[in-house]
């Protein structure tokens, strides 16, 4: 379909107004009012404050077939290092990762959705539903939690999300496993500091934590069966404040990262079995903290394959691809809808010429050029999905 330009010109002017005054996780007043107003404007039914923060907007009059595509709203704490005129006015927030952008594109699906309603050309019901806290809050259990489905009833939900790895107008949505679960842990080794000169009258507490971050990262590949895919990456290592003192603790934190649970479980028994030995090989004491965070995001077939469907309606190339080791939340959504025909999570294609800064990145910025790509794509599933 054609988007008239005066409509992309207006989603532009809303990315550039999130992206400069983010919101992180349950804090998203500006953005979560300014996006309720707008699906006021034309005409939704909305719903505020579940999750905190997060919308609904609704067109249609709840019968079938009954669709939902989900918007993730909220922002990093990283200091952005863009240096764009639409950069972020608070110093430690920025848009790193495109939610700025997803919101955008779901408004303007929502706002040509409602011109084709009001001229008669939709049926059934359509929930846009823009969601709280997805960077590791889980705002899209806080939503499931709070009566998503039982506001919203959906028989199908789907999410997109840009995708730098991929070349632009291509879209991924791989049947089954597109996501991985994930898990964030803290361990903490005690023991009895001293002077460096003198470390035999100290415990090992440096030389434990070296010791069990090489473990640690060792340990999918010794533990795990290699076709079932688990990653445990070490990503913080605190401990000490001077030259010539042995420290009395150290705080190693990281995340795992798996599909099946089988592995899932694997990697944290583990995980608990080799802080507790090699501590007590030098003398120390671990105390693990594991919380489970995300599932594991798993495509239904059938919806995957409606993705690909719209991608081509929509003038865009569906692409095998995935699954991805990185994790998401719309998980929930998808584990605990209430139907039985599924849903989807698709990545859009937005790799640019020349640098390329990823994903959470404080050089990272959206591309404007996906709007009218994600606005077409989920039109062209709202056709095929019936409504």
């Amino acid at each position: 379909m054609t988007i008239p330009e005066s409509h992309l010109a207006e989603a532009r002017a809303w990315r550039h107004d999130f992206h400069r005054h983010p919101e992180l996780g349950f804090q998203e007043t500006r953005t979560s009012g300014l996006i309720a107003g707008l699906l006021e404007g034309w005409g939704l039914r909305v719903q505020r404050g579940i999750a905190r923060t997060g919308v609904i907007g609704t067109l249609g009059d709840g019968s079938g077939p009954r669709l939902g595509i989900r918007a993730d709203i909220d922002a990093l704490p990283i200091t952005e290092e863009t240096g764009l005129p639409h950069a972020s006015v608070h110093p430690g927030v920025m848009h790193a990762c495109g939610h700025d952008g997803h919101a955008a594109t779901l408004l303007l699906a929502a706002r040509l959705a409602a011109e084709a309603f009001a001229q008669g050309e939709g049926r059934g019901t359509v929930h846009f539903i823009f969601q709280p806290a997805e960077e590791n809050d889980g705002g899209a259990r806080v939503m499931v939690e709070e009566g998503l489905f039982d506001r919203a009833p959906c028989d199908r939900i789907f999410a997109l999300h840009n995708w730098p790895g991929l070349a632009p107008g291509q879209v991924v949505a791989a049947p089954g496993p597109m996501m991985a679960a994930f898990a964030a842990w803290d361990i903490t080794l005690r023991g009895r500091g001293g002077h460096a000169a003198m470390p035999h009258l100290a415990e090992g507490v440096i030389s434990a934590a070296m010791a069990l971050g090489l473990a640690l990262h060792e340990l999918p590949a010794r533990r795990i069966d290699p076709l079932d895919p688990a990653v445990l990456t070490v990503t913080q290592l605190h401990a000490g404040t001077a030259w010539n003192v042995s420290p009395e603790s150290a705080v190693l934190s990281g995340t795992a990262r798996w599909f099946s649970d089988r592995a899932g479980d694997l990697l944290e028994e583990n995980l608990r079995r080799l802080a507790r030995s090699i501590a007590e090989s030098q003398g120390c004491t671990a105390e693990v903290d594991y919380q489970r965070r995300y599932p594991a995001t798993i495509n239904t077939p059938d919806a995957a394959a409606l993705v690909a469907q719209a991608a081509r309606d929509a003038g865009l190339s569906p692409v095998p691809g995935g699954p991805s080791m990185a994790s998401e939340d719309f998980a929930y959504m998808l584990q605990d809808r209430p139907g039985s025909l599924g849903g989807a999570y698709l990545w859009l294609g937005a790799a640019r010429a020349g640098e390329n800064p990823g994903l959470h990145s404080p050089r990272f910025d959206f591309d404007d050029a996906l709007l009218g790509q994600g606005a077409a794509l989920w039109l062209a599933l709202i056709r095929r999905a019936g409504g």
